[in-house]
């Protein structure tokens, strides 16, 4: 009984999805993308997903406003905003919002969280947590074990933590800052 009311259930949001998508999307903007991994997937790489989408093994589109979740989430441009999960994350364009996996690499705009064992990013405003931490340009909080950025405007903890252009001690043992 209990999986006949999941698939139930299941069925009944899909079917209000493609409702929804068909009265809110007129774009090239789609409220839910389904993807085994590109390109076998719902809707095709070059749209923008509002709402949901669900990677089952790599997912690929422009940009994500909403939940994004998979094994692999890709994102190639546009404004990504809302929560990233997964195992890998890659965002070529600006995000806003939690990029929550395994691996975050972010190559636009960041402002938010990254969460994970490695976080990357370009420049942004931005919480990082994770094992290993790699930024450009940052402002900021860097959390983890190694702690790594060219520019910041903000305070590193962890075990090694390195502000390349920083002109006083630039790495240090447990906390470095630069303001």
């Amino acid at each position: 009984m209990y999986k006949f009311v999941t698939v139930f259930i299941a069925v009944i949001l899909i079917i209000g999805f493609s409702a929804v998508d068909c009265v809110w999307a007129q774009g090239a903007e789609k409220t839910l993308q389904l993807s085994l991994f590109n390109p076998i997937q719902v809707r095709p790489e070059e749209t923008s997903i509002f709402l949901l989408r669900v990677n089952l093994i790599y997912g690929k589109n422009v940009s994500v406003k909403g939940l994004d979740i998979g094994i692999v989430n890709h994102c190639t441009g546009g404004v990504t905003k809302g929560i990233q999960w997964g195992l890998v994350g890659f965002v070529e364009g600006d995000f806003i919002g939690w990029q929550d996996h395994f691996v975050n690499i972010s190559g636009g705009t960041f402002t938010g969280l990254q969460s994970g064992f490695y976080n990357d990013l370009d420049n942004g405003e931005a919480f990082q947590f994770g094992f290993i931490n790699r930024a450009r340009t940052v402002s900021g909080f860097q959390l983890g074990f190694v702690n790594y950025t060219e520019s910041m405007y903000g305070l590193q903890i962890g075990l090694i933590n390195f502000i390349k252009e920083k002109d006083k001690l630039p790495v240090l043992p447990i906390v470095n800052w630069s303001f």
